[in-house]
């Protein structure tokens, strides 16, 4: 597999200097400064893939074109938007960039409560802590109807968990919740946050399903012109939050991407981590199954606590077999070698590494972005790699 690392731009605290050094030859970027759905000039994808070509790296990934809103409500000026998405995909692909990640879930993107969770190790891990997240949706944001997403049970440790945060706690969680994580599209406060979601009112998982079937009618056939290979990333965490749908989370909501559009320029991201955070995901087994269509992988294992809560482990441990995931995926590797196709090797980065030595303590960091623990995932990730070629197993 292409050893990728994701980076930030220009301004990352991890510089593309310390990405050579990590043992990675592509890059996984994006025009982060253009979230508002235009179209990406051509001057900018250019000058983004110039700094990285002079630091001897390839801008092997685009992640993410971000996903207009309107898409996902199926507001009228998605049409509109619809025209700037394709003219993206056309920009980068005319530049030599054709694996584009991009994720559909609405109003907020990948989510924590914890940014600092301290290990055994005493390093520290990004956490999802759902007693956490139930006290602020039910409590602090008071989100209309919010009772009706939880048990009698959860709710009563809901209450329990808000009565034994102090002031401070409670503003951290919701800074973690809605402020905008790396690479999130939107910011919010409480009140725009209350009005984001007021925009999903009547949208249940059926219509939000219809609206990416939409979605994908509109990009792919522009994709499937241009060479470019487009690559939905799961939801993360892969289940309902503040009573929004979400409709890439399992195997048969895959299927029903694939599907929607049958067509090569239609794939999966695959990231171990989002898709791991549900024990009813065969990890292993998805792979597999969706394996022709894996354009793109992010590994990284995640350890799921009885009450639903969740932490990234380590890139070995958590609930996923790691060592099976990348054999199944170097096999696919040499399958599509002997078929021929240009796109055999599949590019992959370590994902939200812990915070680990002289990271910790710095000022400026991207929370599951740090150097030294991606670092240490990768190497942990290639060892597997270089085993599986030095026993012939793919």
């Amino acid at each position: 597999m292409e050893q990728c690392w994701r980076w930030y731009g220009p301004d990352d605290p991890v510089t593309l200097e310390h990405v050579r050094q990590a043992g990675a030859t592509g890059v996984v970027s994006a025009l982060h400064h253009i979230y508002d759905g235009r179209a990406w000039p051509e001057a900018d994808v250019l000058e983004r893939k110039r700094i990285i070509e002079a630091a001897g790296l390839t801008w092997s990934v685009v992640e993410s074109i971000p996903v207009h809103n309107s898409f996902k409500i199926g507001a009228p000026e998605r049409e509109r938007y619809a025209g700037y998405y394709r003219d993206s995909i056309r920009t980068l692909a005319k530049a030599g960039i054709k694996t584009i990640c991009y994720n559909f879930m609405p109003v907020v993107d990948w989510t924590r409560t914890d940014l600092m969770y301290r290990l055994p190790t005493t390093g520290y891990a990004l956490r999802f802590d759902a007693i956490d997240f139930a006290a602020y949706d039910l409590f602090v944001l008071q989100r209309k109807n919010g009772a009706a997403s939880y048990t009698p049970a959860r709710i009563a440790e809901a209450e329990r968990r808000l009565k034994a945060l102090a002031p401070e706690q409670v503003d951290q969680i919701e800074r973690n919740l809605i402020a905008g994580l790396p690479a999130t599209e939107r910011s919010y406060n409480r009140d725009s946050f209350r009005e984001a979601l007021a925009e999903y009112d009547g949208i249940g998982p059926k219509e939000l399903r219809d609206n990416l079937a939409w979605f994908l009618r509109e990009i792919i056939p522009v994709a499937e012109e241009e060479g470019v290979r487009m690559c939905i990333h799961p939801d993360d965490p892969p289940f309902s939050l503040y009573g929004l749908p979400r409709v890439v989370s399992t195997a048969q909501d895959a299927r029903f991407i694939l599907e929607a559009v049958d067509s090569p320029a239609n794939g999966l991201t695959f990231c171990t981590g989002s898709y791991g955070t549900r024990a009813d995901n065969d990890i292993v087994a998805m792979v597999k199954e969706f394996a022709d269509r894996i354009h793109f992988v992010h590994l990284r294992n995640i350890t799921i606590e009885e009450d639903g809560s969740f932490y990234e482990a380590e890139h070995l441990e958590g609930g996923t077999d790691m060592a099976h995931v990348i054999l199944a995926l170097m096999q696919e590797e040499a399958r599509r070698r002997k078929e021929g196709r240009a796109d055999w090797r599949i590019p992959m980065r370590p994902d939200h590494g812990h915070l680990l030595a002289d990271d910790i303590g710095k000022k400026k960091i991207n929370p599951g972005y740090s150097l030294i623990g991606r670092l240490k995932g990768l190497a942990e990730l290639r060892g597997i790699m270089r085993a599986v070629e030095r026993f012939g197993l793919a």
